[in-house]
């Protein structure tokens, strides 16, 4: 599979909640942070999504936001610890490379306002923030 989407983190479904148009998919990457996706149940029907089915998040950069710490009290359901090891500016938005500490690695792309008010660097700590509707699924 090649697809433009940067992020396309391999797991497992761990669980599926199913809801009547919606199912919410909790895709385990070993043992650290899963990511949850909200995908129609159509899509889950057509994907065989079931427990330890393998598959992917995937992610379009344009998706990931970024924090400089976990934010409590925020309804989007993915935030993901790491380290910045890339930041790459362009004439108006910028590429931030995030790695967890199992490394994982999470592409963003914001403007280079944000990457310069939230003092974004290589070395630095920061937070990895993605909507579950902003997560699609993909099996082989």
């Amino acid at each position: 599979m090649k697809i433009s989407a940067r992020n396309q983190i391999p797991g497992k479904v761990k669980t599926v909640e199913e809801g009547a148009v919606n199912a919410v998919v909790t895709i385990c990457r070993e043992h650290h942070n899963p990511i949850k996706a909200d995908i129609t149940m159509a899509a889950v029907k057509d994907l065989g999504l079931v427990e330890g089915k393998e598959c992917y998040a995937v992610i379009k950069a344009t998706s990931v936001m970024f924090a400089t710490e976990k934010l409590p009290q925020l309804s989007a359901r993915n935030q993901i610890e790491g380290t910045i090891v890339a930041v790459k500016e362009g004439a108006v938005n910028g590429s931030v490379t995030l790695e967890d500490p199992y490394g994982d690695r999470f592409v963003g792309s914001i403007t280079n306002a944000a990457i310069e008010e939230l003092e974004l660097k290589e070395g630095k700590p920061a937070v990895a923030i993605i909507k579950a509707t902003d997560v699609m699924v993909a099996v082989d």
